[in-house]
Protein backbone atom coordinates (compact mmCIF):
# COMPACT_ATOMS: atom_id res chain seq x y z
CA UNK A 1 0.00 0.00 0.00
CA UNK A 2 2.13 3.28 -1.35
CA UNK A 3 0.96 5.52 1.80
CA UNK A 4 2.74 7.60 4.06
CA UNK A 5 2.98 6.19 7.69
CA UNK A 6 0.91 8.63 8.98
CA UNK A 7 -2.26 7.80 6.31
CA UNK A 8 -0.84 3.52 6.78
CA UNK A 9 -1.74 3.96 10.83
CA UNK A 10 -5.19 6.12 9.96
CA UNK A 11 -5.89 3.07 6.58
CA UNK A 12 -5.19 0.21 8.95
CA UNK A 13 -7.17 1.67 12.28
CA UNK A 14 -10.01 2.56 10.22
CA UNK A 15 -10.41 -1.11 8.32
CA UNK A 16 -9.79 -3.16 11.65
CA UNK A 17 -13.48 -3.45 13.38
CA UNK A 18 -14.08 -5.05 16.22
CA UNK A 19 -14.83 -8.29 14.91
CA UNK A 20 -13.33 -8.13 11.40
CA UNK A 21 -11.44 -6.39 8.24
CA UNK A 22 -13.69 -3.68 6.58
CA UNK A 23 -12.62 -1.24 3.88
CA UNK A 24 -13.50 0.37 0.40
CA UNK A 25 -10.74 -1.49 -2.41
CA UNK A 26 -8.29 -0.12 -3.09
CA UNK A 27 -7.58 2.97 -0.88
CA UNK A 28 -7.90 1.15 1.99
CA UNK A 29 -7.73 -2.40 1.02
CA UNK A 30 -5.56 -3.23 -1.54
CA UNK A 31 -3.33 -6.58 -2.35
CA UNK A 32 -0.04 -5.30 -0.62
CA UNK A 33 -2.37 -4.62 3.04
CA UNK A 34 -3.48 -8.42 2.19
CA UNK A 35 0.06 -9.52 1.79
CA UNK A 36 1.27 -7.43 5.03
CA UNK A 37 -1.88 -9.14 7.07
CA UNK A 38 -1.42 -13.16 5.91
CA UNK A 39 2.43 -12.04 7.86
CA UNK A 40 0.71 -10.55 10.46
CA UNK A 41 -2.19 -13.83 11.10
CA UNK A 42 0.49 -16.28 10.89
CA UNK A 43 2.31 -15.00 13.00
CA UNK A 44 -0.05 -13.57 15.82
CA UNK A 45 -1.76 -16.85 15.89
CA UNK A 46 1.01 -19.15 15.38
CA UNK A 47 -0.13 -20.77 12.33
CA UNK A 48 1.18 -23.47 10.35
CA UNK A 49 -1.72 -24.57 7.93
CA UNK A 50 -4.78 -22.34 7.10
CA UNK A 51 -7.99 -22.67 4.99
CA UNK A 52 -8.80 -19.54 2.90
CA UNK A 53 -11.87 -18.79 0.66
CA UNK A 54 -13.17 -15.77 -1.08
CA UNK A 55 -16.54 -14.45 -2.12
CA UNK A 56 -17.79 -12.86 -5.93
CA UNK A 57 -16.12 -9.48 -5.78
CA UNK A 58 -13.86 -8.91 -8.31
CA UNK A 59 -11.17 -7.86 -6.18
CA UNK A 60 -11.57 -11.27 -4.11
CA UNK A 61 -9.88 -13.32 -5.72
CA UNK A 62 -6.98 -11.40 -6.36
CA UNK A 63 -6.62 -10.33 -2.56
CA UNK A 64 -7.20 -13.75 -1.21
CA UNK A 65 -4.18 -14.69 -3.55
CA UNK A 66 -2.20 -12.03 -1.96
CA UNK A 67 -3.39 -12.90 1.66
CA UNK A 68 -2.21 -16.73 0.83
CA UNK A 69 1.83 -15.13 -0.68
CA UNK A 70 1.99 -13.49 2.77
CA UNK A 71 0.98 -16.33 4.89
CA UNK A 72 3.35 -19.06 2.72
CA UNK A 73 6.42 -16.66 2.98
CA UNK A 74 5.62 -16.43 6.81
CA UNK A 75 6.18 -20.38 6.66
CA UNK A 76 1.86 -21.45 6.46
CA UNK A 77 0.29 -24.16 4.27
CA UNK A 78 -2.39 -22.40 2.30
CA UNK A 79 -5.37 -24.63 1.22
CA UNK A 80 -7.56 -22.64 -0.85
CA UNK A 81 -11.26 -23.76 -1.52
CA UNK A 82 -11.68 -21.03 -3.83
CA UNK A 83 -15.73 -19.26 -3.70
CA UNK A 84 -17.23 -20.20 -0.78
CA UNK A 85 -20.07 -18.48 1.31
CA UNK A 86 -18.85 -17.32 4.76
CA UNK A 87 -20.42 -20.59 6.53
CA UNK A 88 -18.75 -22.49 3.82
CA UNK A 89 -15.23 -21.22 4.95
CA UNK A 90 -16.58 -22.14 8.69
CA UNK A 91 -17.26 -25.27 7.79
CA UNK A 92 -14.03 -25.89 6.06
CA UNK A 93 -12.11 -24.69 9.01
CA UNK A 94 -14.60 -26.99 11.40
CA UNK A 95 -13.86 -30.11 9.03
CA UNK A 96 -10.35 -29.88 8.16
CA UNK A 97 -9.69 -28.79 11.96
CA UNK A 98 -7.84 -25.53 10.60
CA UNK A 99 -7.94 -21.81 10.99
CA UNK A 100 -9.33 -19.59 8.52
CA UNK A 101 -9.90 -16.38 6.59
CA UNK A 102 -12.43 -15.29 4.31
CA UNK A 103 -12.33 -12.45 1.65
CA UNK A 104 -16.11 -10.67 1.64
CA UNK A 105 -17.87 -7.58 2.88
CA UNK A 106 -21.32 -9.27 3.42
CA UNK A 107 -23.85 -6.91 2.47
CA UNK A 108 -21.95 -3.64 2.40
CA UNK A 109 -21.41 -1.88 -1.32
CA UNK A 110 -19.49 -3.09 -4.38
CA UNK A 111 -16.66 -1.02 -3.64
CA UNK A 112 -15.99 -2.94 -0.46
CA UNK A 113 -14.05 -5.99 0.66
CA UNK A 114 -12.71 -7.35 3.90
CA UNK A 115 -11.20 -10.04 5.84
CA UNK A 116 -13.29 -12.36 8.25
CA UNK A 117 -10.68 -14.69 10.52
CA UNK A 118 -11.26 -17.54 12.21
CA UNK A 119 -9.03 -19.75 14.57
CA UNK A 120 -9.37 -24.02 13.75
CA UNK A 121 -12.83 -25.40 14.08
CA UNK A 122 -14.36 -21.72 13.87
CA UNK A 123 -13.41 -20.58 16.87
CA UNK A 124 -13.31 -16.36 16.20
CA UNK A 125 -10.34 -13.89 15.97
CA UNK A 126 -11.87 -10.28 16.87
CA UNK A 127 -9.61 -7.53 18.75
CA UNK A 128 -10.02 -8.79 21.93
CA UNK A 129 -8.97 -12.47 20.30
CA UNK A 130 -6.21 -11.56 18.46
CA UNK A 131 -7.23 -8.99 15.79
CA UNK A 132 -5.89 -5.76 17.58
CA UNK A 133 -1.82 -7.45 17.51
CA UNK A 134 -2.70 -8.49 13.57
CA UNK A 135 -3.41 -4.88 13.43
CA UNK A 136 -0.51 -3.36 15.43
CA UNK A 137 1.61 -5.81 13.11
CA UNK A 138 0.03 -5.15 10.06
CA UNK A 139 1.02 -1.10 10.98
CA UNK A 140 5.03 -2.25 11.59
CA UNK A 141 5.17 -4.18 8.43
CA UNK A 142 6.46 -7.94 10.01
CA UNK A 143 9.95 -8.97 8.45
CA UNK A 144 9.43 -12.60 7.16
CA UNK A 145 11.75 -14.76 9.15
CA UNK A 146 10.65 -18.21 8.41
CA UNK A 147 12.55 -21.27 7.74
CA UNK A 148 10.72 -22.51 4.90
CA UNK A 149 7.85 -21.15 2.67
CA UNK A 150 4.67 -22.73 2.97
CA UNK A 151 2.79 -24.48 -0.16
CA UNK A 152 -0.71 -23.86 -1.12
CA UNK A 153 -3.00 -26.32 -2.38
CA UNK A 154 -6.90 -26.71 -3.36
CA UNK A 155 -9.55 -28.26 -1.74
CA UNK A 156 -13.56 -28.33 -2.97
CA UNK A 157 -15.53 -28.53 0.50
CA UNK A 158 -18.59 -27.43 -1.49
CA UNK A 159 -20.36 -30.91 -1.64
CA UNK A 160 -19.18 -32.11 1.64
CA UNK A 161 -20.91 -28.91 3.02
CA UNK A 162 -24.46 -29.35 1.58
CA UNK A 163 -24.39 -33.02 3.04
CA UNK A 164 -22.91 -31.82 6.30
CA UNK A 165 -25.91 -29.38 6.71
CA UNK A 166 -28.43 -31.49 5.54
CA UNK A 167 -27.59 -34.27 7.99
CA UNK A 168 -27.74 -31.28 10.77
CA UNK A 169 -31.65 -30.46 9.40
CA UNK A 170 -33.00 -33.26 6.99
CA UNK A 171 -35.89 -31.81 5.13
CA UNK A 172 -39.07 -34.57 4.64
CA UNK A 173 -42.83 -34.49 4.38
CA UNK A 174 -44.36 -33.05 1.73
CA UNK A 175 -43.04 -31.30 -0.79
CA UNK A 176 -42.56 -27.01 -0.98
CA UNK A 177 -42.25 -24.39 -3.68
CA UNK A 178 -39.38 -22.32 -2.65
CA UNK A 179 -38.29 -18.71 -4.09
CA UNK A 180 -34.58 -18.03 -3.02
CA UNK A 181 -32.74 -14.91 -3.51
CA UNK A 182 -29.56 -14.72 -3.49
CA UNK A 183 -29.06 -10.86 -4.21
CA UNK A 184 -26.17 -11.80 -6.68
CA UNK A 185 -24.35 -13.21 -3.85
CA UNK A 186 -22.88 -16.49 -2.71
CA UNK A 187 -26.28 -18.27 -1.96
CA UNK A 188 -26.00 -18.06 -6.06
CA UNK A 189 -22.65 -20.72 -5.28
CA UNK A 190 -23.87 -22.28 -2.17
CA UNK A 191 -27.57 -23.06 -3.43
CA UNK A 192 -27.99 -24.81 -6.20
CA UNK A 193 -25.38 -27.67 -3.91
CA UNK A 194 -27.88 -27.99 -1.33
CA UNK A 195 -31.12 -28.03 -3.10
CA UNK A 196 -29.87 -30.20 -5.23
CA UNK A 197 -29.84 -33.48 -2.69
CA UNK A 198 -33.52 -32.02 -2.56
CA UNK A 199 -35.06 -31.92 -5.82
CA UNK A 200 -37.66 -34.75 -4.62
CA UNK A 201 -38.70 -32.16 -2.37
CA UNK A 202 -38.06 -28.64 -3.50
CA UNK A 203 -39.17 -26.69 -6.26
CA UNK A 204 -36.57 -24.40 -6.35
CA UNK A 205 -37.66 -20.58 -8.09
CA UNK A 206 -34.16 -18.97 -8.25
CA UNK A 207 -33.82 -15.33 -8.68
CA UNK A 208 -30.46 -13.38 -9.17
CA UNK A 209 -28.31 -16.62 -8.78
CA UNK A 210 -25.62 -15.38 -11.18
CA UNK A 211 -22.56 -14.62 -8.89
CA UNK A 212 -21.96 -10.76 -9.13
CA UNK A 213 -20.44 -8.19 -7.15
CA UNK A 214 -21.59 -5.04 -8.69
CA UNK A 215 -24.88 -6.29 -6.98
CA UNK A 216 -26.81 -5.26 -10.43
CA UNK A 217 -30.25 -5.90 -9.23
CA UNK A 218 -30.66 -4.63 -5.23
CA UNK A 219 -28.44 -5.11 -2.22
CA UNK A 220 -27.15 -8.01 -1.02
CA UNK A 221 -28.67 -6.85 2.73
CA UNK A 222 -31.75 -8.41 3.41
CA UNK A 223 -32.23 -7.18 6.71
CA UNK A 224 -33.68 -3.74 4.46
CA UNK A 225 -36.54 -4.77 3.48
CA UNK A 226 -36.48 -2.76 0.37
CA UNK A 227 -34.28 -4.95 -0.86
CA UNK A 228 -37.38 -8.07 0.08
CA UNK A 229 -39.39 -6.52 -2.33
CA UNK A 230 -38.45 -8.46 -5.59
CA UNK A 231 -38.71 -11.54 -3.69
CA UNK A 232 -42.16 -10.92 -2.11
CA UNK A 233 -43.90 -10.30 -5.15
CA UNK A 234 -42.58 -13.30 -7.11
CA UNK A 235 -43.45 -15.43 -3.67
CA UNK A 236 -47.11 -14.20 -4.28
CA UNK A 237 -46.50 -14.20 -8.47
CA UNK A 238 -45.32 -17.70 -8.11
CA UNK A 239 -47.94 -18.72 -5.04
CA UNK A 240 -44.77 -20.60 -3.40
CA UNK A 241 -44.99 -21.91 0.33
CA UNK A 242 -41.95 -19.62 1.40
CA UNK A 243 -39.45 -16.99 0.02
CA UNK A 244 -35.31 -17.14 1.41
CA UNK A 245 -33.56 -13.90 1.16
CA UNK A 246 -29.43 -14.48 1.87
CA UNK A 247 -26.81 -11.69 2.22
CA UNK A 248 -23.99 -11.41 0.17
CA UNK A 249 -21.95 -13.67 2.07
CA UNK A 250 -24.95 -15.94 2.50
CA UNK A 251 -24.10 -16.19 6.28
CA UNK A 252 -27.61 -14.45 7.25
CA UNK A 253 -30.88 -15.64 5.88
CA UNK A 254 -34.06 -14.01 5.84
CA UNK A 255 -37.67 -15.20 5.69
CA UNK A 256 -41.18 -14.53 3.71
CA UNK A 257 -44.44 -16.17 4.09
CA UNK A 258 -46.76 -17.29 1.49
CA UNK A 259 -48.66 -13.99 1.97
CA UNK A 260 -45.55 -11.75 0.57
CA UNK A 261 -44.62 -10.73 4.63
CA UNK A 262 -41.22 -10.48 5.51
CA UNK A 263 -41.02 -12.57 9.12
CA UNK A 264 -39.24 -11.40 11.95
CA UNK A 265 -35.46 -13.04 12.81
CA UNK A 266 -36.51 -13.01 16.87
CA UNK A 267 -39.63 -15.23 15.07
CA UNK A 268 -37.30 -17.84 13.33
CA UNK A 269 -34.81 -17.73 15.96
CA UNK A 270 -38.02 -19.03 18.44
CA UNK A 271 -38.63 -21.54 15.88
CA UNK A 272 -35.17 -22.95 15.39
CA UNK A 273 -34.99 -22.60 19.39
CA UNK A 274 -37.96 -25.08 19.23
CA UNK A 275 -36.85 -27.63 17.43
CA UNK A 276 -33.60 -27.77 19.10
CA UNK A 277 -35.14 -28.00 22.30
CA UNK A 278 -37.36 -30.94 20.90
CA UNK A 279 -33.65 -32.45 20.27
CA UNK A 280 -31.90 -31.73 23.37
CA UNK A 281 -34.89 -30.62 25.84
CA UNK A 282 -33.51 -28.76 28.73
CA UNK A 283 -30.70 -26.96 26.84
CA UNK A 284 -29.75 -23.37 26.50
CA UNK A 285 -30.62 -21.27 24.09
CA UNK A 286 -28.92 -17.31 23.54
CA UNK A 287 -30.52 -14.61 22.65
CA UNK A 288 -28.98 -11.33 21.96
CA UNK A 289 -30.90 -8.46 23.64
CA UNK A 290 -32.32 -7.01 21.24
CA UNK A 291 -33.86 -9.94 19.81
CA UNK A 292 -38.41 -10.06 21.00
CA UNK A 293 -38.92 -11.65 24.38
CA UNK A 294 -41.02 -13.91 22.87
CA UNK A 295 -37.74 -15.69 22.39
CA UNK A 296 -36.87 -16.08 25.65
CA UNK A 297 -40.60 -16.23 27.18
CA UNK A 298 -40.65 -19.76 24.66
CA UNK A 299 -37.97 -20.85 25.69
CA UNK A 300 -38.68 -20.83 28.95
CA UNK A 301 -42.32 -21.93 28.36
CA UNK A 302 -40.47 -25.44 26.61
CA UNK A 303 -38.35 -26.11 29.16
CA UNK A 304 -35.11 -24.66 28.22
CA UNK A 305 -32.68 -22.05 29.53
CA UNK A 306 -32.55 -18.94 27.37
CA UNK A 307 -29.43 -16.80 28.00
CA UNK A 308 -28.89 -12.87 27.22
CA UNK A 309 -25.68 -11.09 25.77
CA UNK A 310 -24.74 -8.57 23.90
CA UNK A 311 -25.40 -7.98 19.98
CA UNK A 312 -22.29 -9.13 18.52
CA UNK A 313 -20.84 -12.87 17.22
CA UNK A 314 -17.67 -12.98 19.32
CA UNK A 315 -19.92 -12.42 22.51
CA UNK A 316 -22.61 -15.16 21.35
CA UNK A 317 -19.99 -17.64 20.34
CA UNK A 318 -18.03 -17.22 23.80
CA UNK A 319 -21.42 -17.62 25.36
CA UNK A 320 -21.95 -20.34 23.59
CA UNK A 321 -19.21 -22.32 24.54
CA UNK A 322 -19.58 -21.34 28.22
CA UNK A 323 -23.09 -22.43 28.73
CA UNK A 324 -22.98 -25.31 26.14
CA UNK A 325 -25.61 -23.80 24.52
CA UNK A 326 -26.83 -25.95 21.89
CA UNK A 327 -28.24 -22.96 19.46
CA UNK A 328 -28.21 -19.06 19.43
CA UNK A 329 -29.91 -16.25 17.42
CA UNK A 330 -30.01 -12.34 17.09
CA UNK A 331 -32.28 -9.96 15.39
CA UNK A 332 -29.95 -9.11 12.36
CA UNK A 333 -30.35 -12.63 10.85
CA UNK A 334 -27.50 -14.74 12.65
CA UNK A 335 -28.04 -17.84 13.92
CA UNK A 336 -25.53 -19.72 15.48
CA UNK A 337 -25.38 -23.42 16.01
CA UNK A 338 -23.54 -25.80 18.30
CA UNK A 339 -23.19 -28.95 15.80
CA UNK A 340 -22.02 -26.39 13.09
CA UNK A 341 -18.54 -25.55 15.48
CA UNK A 342 -20.71 -22.28 17.30
CA UNK A 343 -20.87 -20.61 13.97
CA UNK A 344 -23.68 -18.90 12.36
CA UNK A 345 -24.82 -20.10 9.00
CA UNK A 346 -27.92 -18.60 6.99
CA UNK A 347 -28.20 -21.80 5.22
CA UNK A 348 -28.77 -24.20 7.96
CA UNK A 349 -31.51 -21.74 9.00
CA UNK A 350 -33.35 -21.81 6.13
CA UNK A 351 -33.21 -25.62 6.03
CA UNK A 352 -34.74 -25.59 9.67
CA UNK A 353 -37.33 -23.45 8.57
CA UNK A 354 -37.82 -26.00 5.16
CA UNK A 355 -38.18 -28.68 7.83
CA UNK A 356 -40.71 -27.69 10.06
CA UNK A 357 -42.64 -26.33 7.56
CA UNK A 358 -43.04 -29.80 5.10
CA UNK A 359 -43.48 -31.51 8.32
CA UNK A 360 -46.93 -29.69 8.33
CA UNK A 361 -50.02 -29.05 6.49
CA UNK A 362 -50.69 -25.41 7.65
CA UNK A 363 -49.03 -22.54 6.01
CA UNK A 364 -45.88 -20.78 6.67
CA UNK A 365 -48.18 -17.52 8.50
CA UNK A 366 -49.93 -20.23 10.40
CA UNK A 367 -47.18 -22.32 11.75
CA UNK A 368 -44.83 -18.89 12.50
CA UNK A 369 -48.09 -17.46 14.60
CA UNK A 370 -47.06 -18.92 17.83
CA UNK A 371 -44.02 -17.73 17.27
CA UNK A 372 -44.80 -14.00 16.85
CA UNK A 373 -46.17 -12.05 20.01
CA UNK A 374 -45.33 -8.77 20.13
CA UNK A 375 -44.89 -6.31 17.40
CA UNK A 376 -41.40 -4.92 16.76
CA UNK A 377 -40.08 -1.26 15.58
CA UNK A 378 -37.21 -2.93 13.47
CA UNK A 379 -33.57 -1.05 14.01
CA UNK A 380 -34.16 2.30 13.38
CA UNK A 381 -30.86 4.44 12.74
CA UNK A 382 -30.33 7.88 13.70
CA UNK A 383 -27.17 9.92 13.05
CA UNK A 384 -26.14 11.65 16.31
CA UNK A 385 -23.20 14.10 17.30
CA UNK A 386 -22.76 13.72 20.84
CA UNK A 387 -24.03 9.55 21.62
CA UNK A 388 -22.93 9.43 25.00
CA UNK A 389 -25.15 12.54 25.80
CA UNK A 390 -28.04 11.38 24.17
CA UNK A 391 -27.90 7.91 26.24
CA UNK A 392 -27.27 9.67 29.18
CA UNK A 393 -30.66 11.64 28.60
CA UNK A 394 -32.41 8.43 28.03
CA UNK A 395 -30.67 6.85 31.31
CA UNK A 396 -32.18 10.27 33.40
CA UNK A 397 -35.36 10.01 31.41
CA UNK A 398 -36.27 6.20 32.29
CA UNK A 399 -34.16 5.13 35.04
CA UNK A 400 -35.71 6.70 37.66
CA UNK A 401 -39.25 5.43 36.96
CA UNK A 402 -40.86 2.56 39.32
CA UNK A 403 -42.17 0.78 36.60
CA UNK A 404 -39.40 -0.22 34.24
CA UNK A 405 -36.10 -2.61 34.51
CA UNK A 406 -33.06 -0.90 33.21
CA UNK A 407 -29.88 -2.32 32.06
CA UNK A 408 -26.61 -1.22 30.64
CA UNK A 409 -25.50 -4.59 28.93
CA UNK A 410 -24.99 -3.26 25.47
CA UNK A 411 -26.01 0.56 25.21
CA UNK A 412 -29.42 1.32 27.50
CA UNK A 413 -32.30 -1.13 27.40
CA UNK A 414 -35.45 -0.78 29.27
CA UNK A 415 -38.26 -3.46 29.53
CA UNK A 416 -41.59 -2.66 31.22
CA UNK A 417 -44.88 -4.80 31.35
CA UNK A 418 -46.17 -3.73 28.13
CA UNK A 419 -43.26 -2.23 26.20
CA UNK A 420 -39.20 -2.30 26.14
CA UNK A 421 -36.27 -1.19 24.09
CA UNK A 422 -32.61 -1.06 23.81
CA UNK A 423 -30.62 1.89 21.92
CA UNK A 424 -26.77 1.65 21.58
CA UNK A 425 -24.14 3.16 19.92
CA UNK A 426 -22.97 2.23 16.63
CA UNK A 427 -18.98 0.68 17.29
CA UNK A 428 -18.19 2.54 13.48
CA UNK A 429 -19.87 5.29 12.57
CA UNK A 430 -22.15 8.33 14.39
CA UNK A 431 -25.49 6.09 15.12
CA UNK A 432 -27.68 5.44 17.95
CA UNK A 433 -29.49 2.23 16.87
CA UNK A 434 -33.19 2.10 18.14
CA UNK A 435 -35.17 -1.54 18.62
CA UNK A 436 -38.44 -1.34 20.07
CA UNK A 437 -41.66 -3.53 21.06
CA UNK A 438 -44.69 -3.45 22.59
CA UNK A 439 -47.61 -5.81 23.38
CA UNK A 440 -49.31 -4.13 20.59
CA UNK A 441 -49.13 -1.91 17.43
CA UNK A 442 -50.37 0.99 19.21
CA UNK A 443 -48.15 0.26 22.22
CA UNK A 444 -44.95 -0.15 20.18
CA UNK A 445 -45.42 3.33 18.07
CA UNK A 446 -45.88 5.59 20.93
CA UNK A 447 -42.32 3.83 22.91
CA UNK A 448 -40.66 3.87 19.29
CA UNK A 449 -41.97 7.85 19.04
CA UNK A 450 -41.48 9.26 22.53
CA UNK A 451 -37.78 7.39 22.32
CA UNK A 452 -37.04 9.24 18.70
CA UNK A 453 -38.10 12.47 20.38
CA UNK A 454 -35.57 12.37 22.61
CA UNK A 455 -32.96 10.70 20.14
CA UNK A 456 -33.30 12.97 17.28
CA UNK A 457 -33.58 16.26 20.16
CA UNK A 458 -30.03 15.34 19.94
CA UNK A 459 -28.81 15.13 16.73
Amino acid sequence: MSTTPTTLLDNVNAVFKAYDVRGTVPDQLDEDFARTAGQAYVKVLGVTSMVIGYDMRPSSPGLAGAFADGATSAGADVTMIGLASTDQLYFASGHLGLPGAMFTASHNPAQYNGIKMCRAHAQPVGLESGLAEIRDLVVKGPAVTATRSGSISSHDVLQAYAAHLLALAPVAGRKLKVVVDAGNGMAGHTAPAVFERLADQVELVPMYFELDGTFPNHEANPIDEANLVDLQQRVLAEKADIGLAFDGDADRCFLVDERGRAVSPSTLTALIAARELAKEPGSTIIHNLITSRAVPEIVAELGGKPVRTRVGHSFIKATMAETDAIFGGEHSGHFYFRDFWRADSGMLAALHALAALAGTDQPLSALLAEYERYPMSGEINTEVTDQLAVLAELDATYGDRDDVEVDHLDGLSVVAADWAFNVRASNTEPLLRLNAEGKDSTTMAAIRDEVLTIIRGGR
